[in-house]
């Protein structure tokens, strides 16, 4: 099946469940606990109804935004993912090409497997989110590699001080470090296309387990299948407000601080003088229960100057999705699961393609709201129930 033969991405999300084998899409797709945050993302977004204009004129119209005095060319961008190795062999730059031909950023997460020297070389603009330890030490050595790579944009994630309770994951026996086992072996076995355009070009071409090479600014990293000295989270507990502000001091780049949900947390950021914040409760893969980020938006954006940037992230699946949180005040919009959908389906091709179906959405129902600037948006747009 061609990539344009897809018309939504939850044609990409069928295919990429029929693709990877049980224990990897349950990763992918899954939340924690009860997986109630999961399911409120995609809820929030029947609480929000369009409004549309007539008779405006809609034959010229615009997605484009600018942020920080770049121009993108779509209000939406590819979200940090660890351990995207699993869904695609060097998944990570499919994904980074993709964003730069299509004009939208990508976040390099810091669980990630290709390094970002290497991908510094493909597509050198990307952003760096990490997951930083209360260790001021530590932060300085990888801020003196992110500037090595000529990184502008550090998204620090503040949502996950310990890991969450993954139950789904222990069911369907994938674990962070990863563990082979005969079930896994079985599972690979049902699925033949994974285990070779995956499992045996990743062994084969690499020559070796793919290693956590982006957490710190030790290049080498550690094997996912390794537990590095002093735990896999260690020190993420003891990251403050006092280390946030050293790090402003210090990073003469943007500082953007990713699973915001309270307001006064916006504020704190804006006095800190970070460069902008992301609604995000982790695609409801943390806290159970947590409000869903469409949610939590406009709370959020209410406590910050006009103008400062409010990206979120959680639950979008289509275009229209993205409009309503751009009516909402968000600055960007940000996609994980159905980027790595596309890329698992048919790597680089694969999310340009999920690039493409956003892009006409978005495109479509502009010119159906009534509203050829997507820079227009705003709450006259919507009602929310």
């Amino acid at each position: 099946m061609r990539s344009d033969e897809f018309l939504s991405v939850a044609d990409f999300e069928r295919r990429a469940q029929a693709l990877l084998p049980r224990c990897v899409f349950g990763y992918v797709n899954g939340g924690t606990e009860d997986c109630l945050t999961l399911a409120a993302n995609r809820a929030a977004f029947a609480d929000v109804q369009f409004r549309p204009r007539g008779l405006v004129g809609v034959a010229a119209r615009t997605q484009a935004v600018r942020l920080w005095g770049r121009d993108y060319a779509h209000p939406f961008g590819i979200a940090p993912m660890g351990v995207t190795a699993m869904c695609r062999h060097r998944c990570e730059a499919d994904l980074a090409r993709a964003a730069a031909a299509a004009g939208i950023p990508f976040v390099l997460s810091g669980l990630s497997t290709l390094p970002m020297e290497q991908l510094s070389d493909v597509a050198p603009d990307f952003w760096y989110q990490g997951y930083i330890p209360g260790d001021r030490d530590v932060i300085a050595a990888l801020l003196q590699r992110l500037r090595a790579c000529a990184v502008e944009v550090l998204v620090v994630t503040i949502d996950t001080p310990i890991g969450a309770n993954r139950e789904n994951n222990q069911r369907n026996g994938f674990t962070i470090p990863f563990r082979f086992s005969s079930r896994l072996l079985w599972d690979g076995i049902c699925h033949p296309r994974w285990s070779l355009d995956v499992f045996a070009r990743t062994l084969l071409a690499d020559r070796q387990i793919p290693r956590f090479c982006n957490v710190t600014a030790d290049t080498r990293g550690y094997a996912i299948t390794e537990e590095p000295q002093g735990g896999f989270r260690q020190g993420r507990d003891r990251l403050d407000w006092s280390h946030l502000a050293w790090m402003r001091e210090a990073w003469p780049g943007r500082i953007v601080l990713k699973g915001v949900a309270h307001p006064q947390d916006a504020e704190r950021a804006v006095q800190l003088g970070l460069d902008g914040v992301i609604v995000s409760n982790h695609g409801g893969r943390q806290l159970d229960g947590a409000q869903a980020a469409l949610a939590a938006l406009p709370a959020v954006v209410a406590a910050v100057p006009r103008g400062y940037p409010v990206m979120v992230d959680g639950g979008f699946r289509r275009g229209s999705d993205i409009l309503k949180a751009m009516a909402l005040g968000a600055a960007m919009v940000f996609l994980g699961r159905p980027m790595l959908y596309g890329a698992a389906v048919a790597g680089q091709a694969g999310v340009a393609r999920v690039i493409d179906i956003l892009g006409a959405e978005v495109d479509r129902n502009l010119a159906l709201l009534g509203c050829p600037d997507v820079n227009d948006l705003d709450e006259a747009f919507i009602i929310r129930s």
